[in-house]
């Protein structure tokens, strides 16, 4: 049995503006053909499909043209779990229709976790793999709101809801296969922040529960699982150092502070009771490069980008000494006649002038919704021992904001 795992591709997401469809249909044309020379059995995909709640006309028409292309390859089945950035009503909407050509949909937790538990079968209707599909567990998923709780019950009762909730799917996983009297593998999948899990700033990726809450440990999944497939995180990496536990990664740099990362899908292959995992690098589509220094620098790099015909997208952050006004009809003149673009310009210079009582190197496009609160607290001299509680509040109104923004889709 021969699986892929991959998440995170935000289709319709933009960078500073650019629409990247070219991008997302240059990856989901590589990953089909992929499937297709790897001889792929099945297909997981967990989480994060589409960037926003709502997508587009193109974005959609990129997913579903690339589940037809797959229905009809070498890949049996399809299992796609909704993450924290897709509506789960739009994804489940045509999962009856996609069961079809074999396609899995759970886009969200039901009142009965067996509807989360899937056996897949082969040509012969024989039983090849069990699939925990564990979609983004809500708050209102898991946890029972109780007036006067602390933050710390909250806490609790969130990693309890999880712990719980994966302890569920595993026992039926497990039951079935002893049913069935197959010796099959077990594949759990989730779209979750585990505790240690890298990221990069500017990657997009947020807080799922209230703060840093429901940073969830590795201890808290079935020792059934043969393999965990993660979404969410976009750095390629493993759960706490086990080979069997990972987040695929986002298939393209969602920035420029991903630029320079090596984006990879998973191939799991089983053999037995060995489960083997090999990574494949995904190529790049647009080439992203982010360039820094002074005026020197910064214009030697740029030559020596055009003289390769490079066609990248540029960020360009300029940190030197001397006051630059003109900075962007400088850059303009360096790059005519290439081939490159600049979505993003970022003169350190004006910004330490401008902004430096508040925060050195910062403009509001690299803090996040913490960053500035924090930064209003310390302009308004709030006294630091009142901070805590005040971002705790704050926090927990952002969180009820978002669960209901997904309750009104």
């Amino acid at each position: 049995m021969r699986v892929l795992h991959t998440s995170d591709w935000h289709i319709g997401r933009t960078l500073y503006g650019r629409k990247r469809y070219k991008e997302f249909s240059a990856f989901l044309d590589w990953l089909a053909q992929t499937i297709e020379d790897e001889k792929i059995d099945a297909l997981l995909v967990a989480g994060d499909v589409f960037d926003t709640s709502t997508p587009s006309n193109q974005a959609q028409a990129l997913y579903y043209g690339f589940l037809c292309r797959v229905g009809a390859s070498c890949c049996r089945h399809v299992v796609i779990i909704a993450g924290n950035h897709d509506s789960p009503s739009f994804l489940n909407a045509p999962k009856e229709l996609l069961k079809a050509i074999h396609v899995h949909v759970v886009g969200s937790s039901t009142e009965d976790p067996e509807d989360e538990v899937l056996v897949l079968r082969n040509e012969q209707a024989a039983p090849e793999l069990i699939v925990c599909a564990v979609p983004y567990l809500r708050d209102r998923d898991i946890r029972v709101a109780e007036a006067g709780e602390s933050v710390e019950d909250k806490e609790r009762k969130l990693i309890d809801g999880i712990r719980n909730h994966y302890a569920t799917v595993g026992a039926l996983a497990e039951q079935k296969r002893k049913e069935l009297e197959v010796d099959i593998p077990i594949v759990a999948m989730g779209h979750l922040f585990t505790a240690g899990g890298q990221t990069i700033d500017g990657d997009g990726v947020r807080e799922l529960y209230v703060g840093s809450l429901a940073h969830v440990t590795a201890g808290i999944f079935p020792a059934n699982f043969d393999y965990l497939a993660l979404g969410h995180l976009h750095v390629p990496q493993k759960v706490n150092g086990s080979e069997t536990m990972r987040y695929s990664g986002s298939p393209l740099p969602m920035g420029f502070g991903e630029a320079k990362q090596q984006k990879s899908v998973c191939q799991v292959e089983f053999h037995r009771s060995v489960t083997s995992v090999q990574l494949i690098d995904v190529p790049v589509f647009q080439k992203l490069e982010r360039v820094k220094g002074d005026w020197d620098g910064i214009s030697s790099r740029i030559l020596e980008l055009s003289a390769t015909n490079s066609q990248a997208w540029l960020e360009v952050v300029y940190e030197g000494e001397e006051v630059i006004g003109d900075l962007r009809e400088r850059l303009e003149a360096a790059l005519s006649g290439s081939h490159m673009e600049i979505l993003r310009i970022k003169n350190n210079r004006i910004i330490d002038r401008v902004l430096g009582q508040i925060h050195e190197e910062e403009t509001l496009d690299d803090l996040n919704v913490n960053d500035v609160f924090e930064r209003c607290l310390a302009v308004h001299d709030v006294p630091e021992e009142q901070w805590p509680e005040l971002l705790r509040t704050y926090q927990e109104t952002l969180s009820s904001l978002y669960e209901d923004d997904m309750q009104a889709e």
